[in-house]
């Protein structure tokens, strides 16, 4: 990542952040002013989801702001990694509130009173869905843009916000037209609650994943192998690639298999340059691990 990659990495996770706060901490108010009024506990459950979203949206800021610091003795590899714990942290904050929902919901199953909608409660719900889909796009533009892996997070925090509020707006048109369905809003809360749960495994596959590190995909290997090839460095067998991903930079370490006649000074000239082409095409710091051409790869 260079300069302006860097500068605009930090820059957008802060506005990201900012404007999630700002949006969010109006839907929480207009939702819970509404659940109150119908008393209704799907209606305060996504109250309290939307305000979750204005915790995460701080905790991205503050990922940003430590992540960007610069290696030191302790973090040769940097503190990019941090935006990756942040995004865990959202994750088990998400589960903790989809856990809660689903157990207010499963108890309320027993009191068979129903809930009273009203106008309020379809046009504060319909305004939640559009607000909070639009920040949704809004995160995933700047993921896409930045790679920030707590904005792709936050993002679907907005997303799942905005599809429990569909949700809950389904359920209100439908208890308005049958009274009698008393279970309508235990329903809709559990709903909720499974896609949190199912938001938490996307965010929490995907960073670990990283956090543990990948193997590049194929593609992306043979993209290695042609950038390799270019070089013309001879007869050359590739292999063993890993990418350890410090979000700010990411480090690649593959093992080269050469003839094993060659000298040490002659395969350090070609390690050399195959690190500096994989840092010129890709960005990668590549480290590159000689083995004699006979020996079987490991």
């Amino acid at each position: 990542m260079d300069c302006k990659e860097e500068i605009e990495h930090k820059k957008y996770g802060y506005l990201e952040g900012v404007i999630s706060i700002i949006v969010n901490s109006a839907l929480f108010a207009a939702k819970l002013y509404a659940g109150v009024i119908t008393g209704s506990i799907a209606l305060i459950a996504d109250a309290w989801h939307t305000l979750s979203d204005s915790l995460s949206s701080l905790v991205v800021i503050i990922a940003v702001k430590i992540s960007s610091k610069k290696p030191d003795s302790e973090h040769p590899f940097g503190h990019g990694r941090w935006e990756q714990i942040a995004a865990l942290f959202i994750a088990f904050f998400l589960a903790v509130i989809a856990y809660d929902f689903a157990k207010d919901s499963i108890a309320r199953f027993s009191h068979k009173e129903p809930t009273n909608f009203g106008m309020l409660a379809i046009v504060v719900t319909a305004m939640s869905v559009i607000v909070k889909e639009l920040l949704a796009q809004y995160a995933f533009y700047l993921y896409r843009k930045t790679g920030n892996l707590t904005l792709k997070a936050d993002g679907w925090h907005h997303r799942s916000d905005a599809l429990s509020s569909v949700v809950v707006l389904i359920g209100i048109i439908f208890a308005l037209k049958y009274p009698q369905a008393w279970w309508m809003d235990s329903v809709l809360g559990l709903t909720i609650s499974l896609m949190l749960f199912y938001a938490v495994y996307e965010i929490a596959k995907e960073t670990v994943t990283k956090l543990l590190g990948e193997s590049p995909s194929a593609e992306f290997i043979e993209k290695i192998c042609s950038a390799v090839s270019s070089l013309n460095l001879g007869d050359l067998k590739l292999h063993h690639f890993h990418i350890h991903n410090y979000v700010n930079h990411q480090e690649l370490t593959m093992h080269i298999r050469l003839d094993g006649q060659k000298s040490i000074e002659e395969g350090h000239r070609i390690a050399t340059a195959i690190e500096k082409k994989l840092r010129s095409d890709f960005g990668l710091h590549t480290t590159v691990h000689i083995e004699p051409l006979r020996e079987a790869p490991h």
